[in-house]
């Protein structure tokens, strides 16, 4: 799987835009703030409809504009697909596959596989519960249509029914209501919760001999899906705390509660007491184990969305890195090409990003 090719109208910081990737490694090189970002960001939301930032679509139409377009073609399995996707400041985005609009986005998911890695998911381990949430929801969202289907849902229920909660005060008629969103509330919840165990049962497959390199054979790593319902069935769960959320005007359990676990050695909690070192290693673990997973389930190599990661690992962890990622299509952003030189790593295609330009430089 590769992607052929970008082309960008009136997008962030780019009038127009139109490039051709190498199916290996691409290079986007260039100062701060030059849009690198941008392009990535471009691609991700191509093949998800999300931008991995979760910026809103009218904040990426660039200044001055009331539309956006982007194009992109996807090669997989010898078969190409010609994505495009407008962005409107006033009305939802439009999508159109091999130029055949879409009703749904979800359609759009299975066509392609990003994975992105950015700093920020360096912190994914010490940061809070919610992000380590979202990293498990934008996978599984382009892995699996149920299942997106199911979060959409569940998303949407738990709004309605937070809602309702708000207004319960002095309309205690309202009351009655509750068991009905707390039924469809429970039969999403459930198979969310069951597709994510067996989510981080395939990642534990996978990430414990990732990390045992990664650390030179001093750890293994294990994930734990932490559930906020506890032993409880997702409506015995709802029943017993339903005056706590009365009280919070807020749905205090289910999947959007829950967290993830990481054991080093089945001993230490790397959340609470792991070093940086530790915790970046393990962010690190994970992200490889992502690109094995995708590999594995949809017998192709997914695309990699590197974003200046390089300059926030050390030799060791960027020689690890870039020796697992030789057989996949990978755009890298960094500020300068020494760390790529000095590693001796196969660069296939440079581009230098400056002002919204993006100029071959090889």
């Amino acid at each position: 799987m590769i992607i052929r090719s970008l082309k960008l109208k009136n997008y962030r910081n780019y009038d127009l835009l139109d490039m051709t990737f190498d199916p290996k490694t691409n290079i986007l090189y260039g100062d701060n703030a030059q849009g690198k970002t941008n392009i990535l960001e471009a691609l991700y939301l191509t093949g998800t409809t999300k931008s991995h930032r979760g910026t809103k679509d009218r904040d990426m139409i660039q200044f001055g504009h009331d539309e956006s377009h982007l194009e992109t073609i996807v090669e997989k399995k010898g078969a190409a697909f010609q994505i495009d996707m407008h962005l409107k400041k006033n009305s939802p985005k439009g999508i159109a596959i091999d130029k055949i609009p879409i009703r749904r986005a979800s359609e759009l998911f299975g066509i392609v596989q990003f994975v992105f890695f950015s700093p920020e998911d360096l912190n994914i381990i010490k940061d809070g519960p919610a992000g380590r949430r979202r990293f498990i929801d934008l996978e599984l969202s382009q892995l699996d249509k149920i299942y997106l289907s199911n979060l959409s849902n569940y998303n949407r229920i738990i709004n309605q029914r937070n809602s309702l909660l708000k207004d319960l005060y002095g309309q205690e008629h309202l009351l009655e209501t509750l068991d009905i969103w707390d039924m469809q509330l429970a039969a999403y919840g459930t198979k969310i919760l069951e597709r994510r165990r067996e989510f981080v049962e395939q990642v534990n497959e996978i990430i414990s001999d990732i990390h045992f390199k990664l650390t030179g054979g001093r750890e293994r790593i294990r994930l734990i899906y932490e559930e906020s319902r506890g032993n409880l069935t997702f409506e015995q769960a709802l029943r017993k705390y339903r005056e706590r959320d009365i009280r919070m005007k807020s749905t205090t359990v289910g999947p959007h509660r829950d967290d993830l676990c990481f054991m080093s050695n089945d001993e230490i909690d790397i959340r609470k007491f792991g070093s940086q070192g530790q915790q970046r290693t393990a962010a690190l673990s994970l992200k490889l184990s992502e690109i094995e997973l995708v590999k594995r389930i949809i017998n192709d190599t997914p695309i990699l969305l590197l974003d200046d990661v390089l300059s926030e690992l050390d030799k060791h962890r960027q020689n690890y890195l870039l020796e697992s990622i030789h057989d996949i299509q990978t755009v890298i952003t960094c500020t300068g090409l020494d760390e790529f030189v000095n590693n001796r790593f196969s660069i296939n295609r440079i581009f230098h990003i400056k002002n919204g330009n993006a100029a071959k430089a090889n």
